[in-house]
């Protein structure tokens, strides 16, 4: 299953509560305010690290360039809306409002 991840984690506990749910394989994906999670070096980068042990982890590249982040956390991986598609047609989706 694929889960998106649309709001900041220093506003809600939107991902906290998503992570509790997530069986290993399952990919996440931050988008909108969501991507904040994923900013390189920010106090959520160890529970980032930590999830990727078992789950592959996207951010939505124009929703990063629209925030003005760079650098993200290391090994999540920056997709366009092409490679959202992607994932859209190979998982399940639940989205985390």
């Amino acid at each position: 299953m694929l889960h998106t991840i649309n709001k900041s984690p220093f506003e809600t506990l939107t991902m906290e509560t998503c992570f509790r749910f997530l069986q290993p394989g399952d990919p996440v994906l931050f988008i909108e305010d969501g991507v904040y999670a994923v900013q390189a070096d920010n106090r959520f980068s160890p529970m980032i690290a930590s999830l990727q042990k078992n789950n592959p982890v996207f951010a939505l590249q124009p929703d990063l360039s629209a925030r003005g982040i760079a650098a993200v956390a290391e090994g999540v991986g920056a997709i366009d809306y092409d490679g959202f598609v992607g994932l859209v047609e190979e998982h399940q989706v639940n989205n985390w409002f």
